[in-house]
């Protein structure tokens, strides 16, 4: 598809005055941040990516552990720090750390999985090297229980002495993964609102006492419902940063019915700004003021349709990051690295897909102070400001027409450099830079990501193309 077209006939032509965008939030450095799953760590069943086209949807796929020396990988991830790296899901819930050199043959009685001291040493350098202190949460399967059912902190407490007496920094720690799930995350038959209340209490005193220099988030929960509500309310009081969940649906394999048509849409984009409003409200009522984390998201739960690695996702991606900056959430954790379709890098040859190329671009362009573009809103047309990276007084736009059809403008009244993605179809698994296709070079060189200079007037932005615009001379007071 071409990135730059003429059109008799486009959608109202607003002129943005850049020099006078007010602020509107501002967000963490590490706003864009990811998950690598505790079960890629230790190695185990994780959901199965797509096969070949017409082949039935599995579940699961029995998968070793991530290889996190790799080259590859390491020099992708570092080219996206600032970030944090969550070591957590679902499976985190029930996995046992071997506090020794020598693992056992089996996890114990009450767990599901082991972490040996070798594979958390190297998530400790993984993230020394790519500059992303790790988030996590710890096991609250049967086997940290006692007689009574009791959540007893002595795995958190081996995890947590043996990352500090191996160099390693916890930023910041969820008590549990999703606890509005408990069946499906390994918590005692019954596990209500109640129970984790009085375990979370048990688990902050600890934090405090043990780690006080850690963030603790919650409630890390995935609904908006009656269930959710509840472990938001006993926990409020003693969290130091909302966290929060967000799938906007159920993927194929677990009985979901999005189609790619959907995936460009505004309900479909919108989404995500209804989860956190409801998170938003309930932070207001009982945490006032506390910085609110999105530490789980991407394009649908159950490791992603088979378009989330394509570049029909990207609209979804760059928005939610967009839409939920403006918002103020300070920090957004993808869904994962390199696992599975969701991944931002192919699980196999970490090979990067879309969405990782316009993570790069989100990285080098949009910086910590957000701005508001003061363009009304308009379906299949968003505009996203920030102060741009580095650059005094410049200001960054995201300007998305999720529109499959029709060319969209805006006028600006200084000289830009423009970074427009397309891609020939956006179900295609490529994506072009203004014209050219982004890819590794033969010895893994990321490629230069430079923009088209382009006098001040109107732009004109093709239909489904995604549009990074940087004004070094906007001369906004904001952003010195």
């Amino acid at each position: 598809m071409a990135a730059f077209i003429c059109a008799k006939a486009v959608a109202a032509e607003p002129t943005l005055d850049v020099a006078t965008m007010p602020r509107v939030a501002t967000i963490d450095p590490r706003f864009q941040s990811y998950n690598i799953e505790m079960v890629e760590v230790t190695g185990g069943r994780f959901w199965k990516p797509y096969g070949a086209a017409g082949a039935k949807a599995e579940l699961f796929a029995a998968r070793t552990p991530i290889d996190l020396h790799n080259g590859r990988l390491r020099k992708l991830a570092a080219a996206l720090s600032p970030a944090f790296l969550r070591v957590s899901g679902t499976w985190a819930n029930s996995t046992y750390f071997a506090d020794s050199e020598t693992p056992p043959a089996a996890p114990p009685a009450g767990f599901k999985g082991t972490l040996t001291q070798q594979q958390w040493r190297d998530v400790i350098d993984f993230s020394h090297a790519v500059d992303a202190p790790i988030v996590t949460s710890f096991a609250i399967s049967a086997g940290t229980r006692d007689a009574a059912g009791r959540w007893s902190p002595e795995q958190a407490r081996q995890l947590l002495a043996f990352t500090r007496s191996n160099g390693g920094q916890i930023a910041a720690a969820e008590f549990m993964n999703e606890p509005d799930l408990p069946a499906i995350g390994g918590a005692p038959d019954r596990y209500d609102a109640a129970a984790y209340g009085r375990d979370f209490a048990t688990f902050r005193a600890f934090m405090k006492d043990t780690a006080p220099d850690v963030t603790i988030l919650g409630p890390g929960t995935i609904g908006t419902g009656a269930d959710a509500r509840a472990r938001f309310t006993v926990s409020a009081a003693g969290v130091d940063a909302v966290s929060y969940h967000h799938y906007g649906a159920l993927s194929a394999r677990c009985g979901g019915d999005r189609t790619a048509r959907q995936a460009l849409s505004d309900e479909w984009l919108a989404r995500t700004g209804k989860t956190f409003a409801v998170y938003r409200t309930l932070r207001d009522r009982l945490a006032p003021g506390k910085p609110i984390w999105l530490t789980e998201t991407a394009e649908t739960a159950c490791g992603g349709n088979r378009w989330a690695a394509t570049f029909t996702d990207t609209f979804r991606y760059l928005d939610q990051l967009g839409r939920l900056a403006k918002a103020g959430v300070q920090v957004v954790m993808h869904n994962t690295l390199a696992a599975s379709d969701y991944g931002l890098l192919d699980e196999r040859t970490h090979l990067p897909r879309p969405n990782y190329w316009a993570a790069l671009l989100w990285r080098r362009l949009m910086g910590s102070t957000v701005l508001d573009a003061r363009v009304a809103p308009h379906p299949g047309f968003h505009v996203y400001a920030h102060c741009a990276r580095d650059i005094p007084g410049g200001i960054a736009l995201l300007v998305i027409n999720n529109d499959r059809r029709i060319p969209r403008k805006l006028t600006l009244t200084a000289a830009l450099q423009r970074y427009t993605l397309a891609s020939a179809t956006p179900a295609g698994g490529t994506v072009q830079l203004n014209g050219s296709t982004l890819a590794l070079g033969t010895s893994d060189e990321i490629p230069d990501l430079n923009g088209v200079s382009t006098a001040a007037g109107t732009i004109v932005f093709a239909p489904a193309t995604i549009t990074f615009l940087t004004v070094a001379g906007a001369g906004n007071t904001n952003c010195r």
